[in-house]
């Protein structure tokens, strides 16, 4: 049975000239450097320290009216704001069901007939040359991830997951969500489904997923996501970071460009520590040069990349044209850096399409459906799409250029993502696609 039902695809959007809303209770604080003295000045303002980090970050509790104007007397923390709880845009996301199509046949089941990405980026020749992001830990911070998902259990590392998520019981555990979807179990599947003779298969089939939980319900705030951050980096030993999160609002307001600066030292130190930041480019369908004065961030946050999306129109009729940007992204020279496949729903009419499975079985939806990214949920698969789709699949692609190249750096790794790329829009840097629509098999070729 396919269930339409609304999800928020962005995983923090706030709406352009929407005014941040804030717990009371939580501030983002940044110093020079972050130790004893900023900790007595946090309790001698009337707060409690939740997370520090030597670099100058923090994210502090109090109940205090006035304590943010005390804690920055004295000169030993620069700046702060209150932290922002953000809430996610609503899309439509498509429950497969698909688990009534899962056989024990020695073949993943959607793939390569139903499942269109991985093929749109070129990954089976990468796979062929050996390089299926083997030995790559790629950090997803998100929402919960399902672990125990027999489509991607063999490719998580639990030991190393984390959430910090604050809210309800189920909100502080890595592994726990609301709905049947959870949108960190889609990502991750993009990422590193194993080809394991069920379901789906991952654009980097055998790299690490290291679950890191920011968003519980769709919801988040800026200290959880640069907590995740700060872990990944460090303790968590990710290669690469996959955020299919983002909020766009106006620049200029204090808090506003408060929370952009920290969450950019955030990334910058995630670079320094040799992990790549890839995230999402937006949902919202904006053109961000000349959308007023706004920032997406995280995308436009530090050295990262930010991913816009293209789906095909009437996959499910045979079309190929994979690279056709999609009705959704947010684009902008300002904004996108490449392009990855995150699937579209424009397709107009509500008949029914046929495609057959690996198993021989056939599997019939709306036509609309198949232009979608089919991955991994809590109910078992989904299809969905968003710039949270095309951004795991360019963080997957990072990881297969990282195993064959273990040791190169942060900017090298940017650069071969980018010059392997297909220039598909205007030649060279354009506002729809940046340097082109990501290719695997490219970007491992030489």
């Amino acid at each position: 049975m396919t269930i339409l039902k609304s999800f928020r695809l962005s995983a923090l959007a706030l709406a352009c000239g929407a005014t941040l809303s804030a717990h009371a209770a939580d501030y983002v604080l940044q110093a020079a450097s972050w130790g004893a003295k900023q900790d007595a000045a946090v309790a001698a303002a009337g707060g409690a320290v939740r997370f520090s980090h030597a670099s100058g970050l923090a994210v502090v509790s109090s109940d205090k009216a006035d304590f943010l104007a005390q804690a920055l007397r004295g000169g030993a923390i620069n700046s702060g704001a209150a932290d922002a709880v953000i809430t996610q845009a609503p899309v439509r996301v498509v429950d497969a069901d698909a688990s009534q199509a899962v056989s024990g046949t020695p073949n993943d089941t959607f793939y390569p007939f139903v499942q269109w990405a991985p093929q749109s980026v070129s990954a089976p020749a990468a796979w062929v040359a050996g390089y299926t992001g083997r030995g790559v830990r790629v950090a997803v911070i998100d929402g919960g991830v399902y672990g125990a998902h027999p489509d991607l259990v063999a490719n998580i590392d639990a030991a190393a997951a984390r959430s910090f998520a604050t809210g309800s019981v189920c909100a502080t555990q890595w592994n726990c969500d609301t709905g049947t979807f959870w949108h960190g179990t889609h990502v991750s599947g993009i990422i590193a489904a194993p080809a394991n003779g069920i379901g789906v298969v991952g654009i980097a089939p055998e790299a690490t997923v290291v679950p890191v939980k920011a968003l519980h319900n769709g919801g988040g705030s800026f200290g959880s996501v640069i907590q995740s951050i700060m872990y990944a980096a460090t303790e968590g030993r990710a290669d690469i970071i996959n955020m299919s999160l983002g909020a766009v609002f106006n620049r200029g307001g204090r808090d506003a460009a408060e929370l952009t600066s920290a969450l950019n030292r955030a990334v910058n130190f995630a670079s320094a520590q040799g992990t790549l930041v890839i995230s999402s480019a937006g949902n919202d369908g904006w053109d961000i040069d000349h959308t007023g004065n706004v920032i997406v961030t995280p995308a436009q946050s530090g050295n990262g990349l930010a991913v816009s999306a293209t789906g095909p129109y009437g996959f499910g009729y045979g079309a190929d044209n994979f690279s056709r940007f999609a009705s959704y992204s947010n684009w902008g020279n300002s904004l996108v850096s490449l392009a990855g496949p995150g699937g579209d729903f424009a397709w107009p009419t509500n008949e029914n399409c046929t495609k057959t499975t690996a198993t021989g079985a056939p599997i019939t939806r709306p036509c609309w459906v198949f232009d979608m990214v089919l991955s991994t949920s809590r109910a078992g698969y989904s299809w969905a799409a968003g710039t949270s789709m095309s951004a795991p699949a360019v963080a997957a692609v990072a990881a297969l250029i990282k195993q064959k190249n273990p040791g190169i750096s942060v900017g090298a790794l940017k650069n071969k993502l980018m010059n392997s790329a297909v220039d598909t829009g205007k030649p060279g840097h354009d506002p729809y696609y940046g340097r082109g629509y990501v290719n695997a098999a490219q970007a491992i070729a030489d």
